[in-house]
């Protein structure tokens, strides 16, 4: 099967692009800059902004499927016009879209990787605008789904992996943090906790949604729910410097209360769909495997 991984070149998409070659998938990536990661720069390339290029359907002819690891988070935001004007135009109107040309480009089996909040906190698109544009952007990508063109979303947590070569600040800073290496900062966690998973647990779950997935169906995966303390207790562990990271209702230096779009002292918890056949129990291992890379 010969598959396109639009944003192939990110930590989600470039894990699964390279899960899925190891499974005997022809992939192809595309994103709006080249691969930084030496093992990405493997893959042939594609050079693609779905928003601003607009679809091109001779640019998606000749293969059988689409996985769309894009989409427009508070990373890309431009400061300088209103964040709800450009989440609806980048997410609700290019996604579905992107899909439509894909359809078109004769594309037969599609999956769009979403997020976890329109499932997993309904409430928050009536008062969040970022998790409006993933609740719309995913209805209007599974509308698609026909006979011909058969499509379904798998929407993730919070995510915990890496790509080898490729940078990821956070959890840099992460590992930094946990080695003792940023005295300025206090440990402890902020109060509060959500659902997490590993880029390994959800390439196997891309995977199985290409090939097994139910047309016009939104996963809701995952795998453990975690209090943000016990997340950071799990990368001081993971660098041989185990200790009880205490619980505080105070905003997180390295994982303000912005990024936390249920409030700090909530607790977002669920049981995921685990009905594509991923692995479960993996966020320690992962933890301990990516900070070998900032050691």
């Amino acid at each position: 099967m010969k598959v396109l991984v639009v944003g192939g070149t990110g930590l989600l998409g470039g894990h699964a692009a390279i899960h899925l070659r190891e499974h005997g998938f022809e992939v192809s990536l595309a994103s709006r800059s080249a691969p930084q990661a030496p093992i990405l720069r493997e893959f042939p390339f594609f050079t693609l902004d779905y928003i601003q290029d607009g679809p091109d359907v001779a640019m998606l002819e000749g293969f059988d499927a689409l996985l769309f690891c894009a989409g427009h988070d508070i990373r890309h935001i431009d400061r300088d016009s209103p964040a709800d004007k450009q989440w609806h135009q980048n997410n609700t109107v290019a996604i579905p879209r992107f899909f439509a040309a894909a359809r078109d480009a004769g594309i037969r089996r599609a999956v769009m990787l979403g997020s976890f909040y329109p499932q997993a906190a309904p409430a928050l698109i009536d008062t969040n605008p970022y998790v409006l544009s993933r609740h719309l952007s995913d209805e209007g990508v599974r509308a698609l789904s026909s006979p011909t063109f058969e499509v379904m979303s798998v929407n993730a947590p919070f995510m915990i992996g890496h790509v080898p070569g490729l940078p990821n600040a956070m959890f840099e800073a992460y590992t930094r943090y946990a080695q003792g290496r940023m005295p300025g900062v206090p440990v402890f966690g902020p109060k509060g906790g959500t659902h997490f998973m590993s880029t390994r647990s959800l390439s196997e779950a891309l995977h199985q949604a290409l090939i097994n997935g139910v047309p016009g169906k939104a996963y809701l995966v995952g795998d453990e729910n975690i209090r943000f303390a016990d997340l950071f207790g799990l990368f001081f562990e993971a660098v041989g410097n185990p200790q009880e990271v205490p619980e505080l209702d105070q905003e997180h230096p390295l994982l303000p209360d912005s990024a936390l779009f249920t409030g700090r002292g909530n607790y977002l918890c669920y049981e995921a769909d685990d009905s594509l056949g991923y692995r479960r129990n993996d966020v320690r291992a992962a933890v301990a495997e990516l900070v070998q890379h900032y050691l």
